[in-house]
């Protein structure tokens, strides 16, 4: 499993929401600041379930696509904006990273997930761990960069 790319990834996202300049989402679309919410949640269930893989305990992984949008709106104003998500996105990412710089051969174990990715992949069944953060890497946090910058250059 490959740390310096799931940073890579972090860091790009964190890039997209550092240069802001946000405009409202289009109807039935997360906000910037819904986003980014969205992905704090992500990784501290992630954080918890490499925490469970690396003490042998069982664990089942969902990841949070459709949270409720008021629970993200509380997450916002809780840590002040967009400002404050940021900076609990570098410190939940810093975490989860470090964990996963961790795992080693527990990569491997299986873990019931249960995750949707837009229409693209949808999973809902045991995969080892490495591949889910795999796709985290490669999917998940690559579409979310994605929606930050079409926010930010929307007319």
């Amino acid at each position: 499993m490959e740390v310096e790319g799931l940073r890579r990834a972090y860091d790009a996202v964190l890039a997209e929401v550092d240069a802001g300049g946000f405009a409202p989402p289009p109807p039935g679309r997360y906000s910037a600041e819904q986003i980014v919410a969205h992905l704090v949640a992500s990784d501290e269930l992630m954080s918890e379930a490499t925490e469970a893989v690396l003490a042998g305990a069982p664990y089942a992984f969902y990841e949070p696509d459709e949270v409720h949008r008021p629970e993200l709106d509380e997450l916002a104003a809780e840590v002040g904006g967009l400002a404050g998500l940021a900076d609990r996105l570098r410190l939940t990412s810093d975490r989860l990273i470090g964990l996963v710089a961790r795992l080693g051969a527990a990569a491997d174990t299986p873990v019931e997930t249960h995750l949707r990715e837009g229409f693209e992949i949808v999973i809902d069944g045991p995969l080892p761990w490495g591949r889910t953060i795999d796709l985290h890497t490669r999917v998940h946090l690559p579409r979310h960069r994605a929606e930050l910058r079409t926010l930010r250059t929307a007319d």
